[in-house]
């Protein structure tokens, strides 16, 4: 039966409730559900009745496409002035010795590495330092597009936008097209953790607010550039909260246009100082993949971090509303493999990566930053394994 038919099959069932029924029958008919319908898809959807409304949504936007990067990671150091409770990657200043901080030359040898591989963006992201500021951003913008033009630069979340451009004494709109000018062509979406104060407040309460997070992408999308957004869930936030987060998004991207894809993060607590608080389960990954398609109808891709959740689970939000699992990562992504992570060393070859998603039925297509298309892999022949490649690069205390 294909997802039609089982949507319609779906709107037919006597036991469904008549609000899940109005949300079912909003979605078919192409409406936005309201945030009261959001929090409800929490408390009352099961896992097949949201599944189908968001394979449904998944489908009629993108068919059976499925999308991959090939990018590598740059992580300036994991040495942070700020303490979120949730973080097991960063170190504040005075745990300095089990840290890393890289130089400029150091993150241009990374770069450097990667000059016979054919990737197409670089990820720059790590803990917010002084040394960090405008003027190192702006060289190593610049540096890395000197030498490598066609590379796209990802770089920095508005918490360490925040941080540099009220260190330089600049508004949001200044920084941002000093940013720009120096080569930063889009921006990642971290550091959005949970808007709503009341729980940002408790694990979150140094870094920039939720107005100035939004405020920064503002700013970037008023010069007709892309970001991303995300959401870190299952941990002391409630149902309406998550909604909340979406709805702010909502509104932004109503506004300005300038989101390109949602990426729900699971909380992981192996060693930070929530790891009191337990994990969600993979059913509860799913529902939350899904009520995220279901409610941000102006994102066109919803994303799953493969290396996050396990292979399988990437797999099975396939038919959870996701299209886009991410890339072929590199084991000096050490965000993943610090918060505890289902993948431990997260690579896969790009033939691993597209057989992972043609078991499932979807059609694999290589993707630059932007969602251009760069290689279709549904009928193409592998004459060789590309097996991923490890850098073994020195940790600076």
């Amino acid at each position: 039966m294909d997802t039609a038919s089982k949507f319609k099959v779906l709107l037919n069932d006597p036991h469904l409730s008549p609000e899940l029924k109005l949300i079912a029958q909003k979605v078919y008919d192409n409406e936005r559900i309201t945030f009261d319908e959001g929090v409800l898809l929490y408390e009352k959807g099961e896992l097949a009745y949201l599944g189908t409304l968001a394979n449904y949504i998944r489908e009629k936007r993108h068919g059976n496409n499925t999308y991959f990067n090939r990018n590598f990671h740059i992580e300036p150091t994991n040495l942070c002035v700020y303490d979120c409770k949730f973080c097991s990657y960063s170190r504040l200043i005075k745990q300095r010795a089990d840290g890393w901080e890289y130089t400029m030359d150091e993150m241009m040898d990374i770069v450097k590495k990667y000059d016979n591989e054919p990737v197409t963006e670089v990820h720059i992201v790590g803990g917010v330092l002084p040394q960090y500021d405008v003027a190192f951003y702006s060289e190593l913008f610049t540096r890395i597009k000197k030498h490598r033009p066609e590379l796209h630069v990802k770089a920095l979340t508005p918490v360490e936008y925040h941080y540099i451009f009220k260190k330089a004494k600049i508004d949001y709109a200044t920084g941002m097209k000093l940013m720009k000018e120096a080569g930063l062509e889009s921006i990642p979406g971290g550091g959005a953790e949970i808007f709503h104060p009341e729980i940002r407040e408790q694990i979150a309460k140094d870094k920039c607010t939720a107005d100035q997070w939004l405020d920064i992408h503002r700013e970037w999308h008023k010069l007709g550039m892309r970001s991303n957004a995300t959401m870190l869930y299952g941990h002391i936030e409630k149902y309406w909260h998550r909604v909340d987060h979406m709805e702010r998004l909502r509104a932004l991207q109503d506004e300005t246009g300038g989101f390109q894809t949602f990426i729900p993060l699971k909380f992981r607590n192996q060693d930070n100082q929530m790891s009191h608080v337990p994990e969600v389960s993979v059913v509860e990954d799913l529902r939350n993949y899904a009520i995220a398609r279901i409610y941000l109808d102006n994102f066109d891709h919803i994303k799953a971090y493969w290396a996050m959740i396990s292979r399988t689970t990437a797999q099975l939000s396939l038919n959870f509303g996701v299209d886009d699992i991410d890339g072929t990562l590199d084991d000096t992504t050490k965000i993943y493999s610090m918060a505890g992570a289902e993948e431990q060393h997260p690579a896969m070859s790009t033939k691993q990566l597209v057989e992972l998603i043609k078991q499932v039925g979807r059609h694999p297509l290589e993707r630059d930053t932007l969602y251009n298309v760069i290689t279709d892999y549904n009928d193409f022949e592998f004459k060789e394994e590309l097996k991923p490649k490890f850098y073994k690069l020195p940790v600076i205390n």
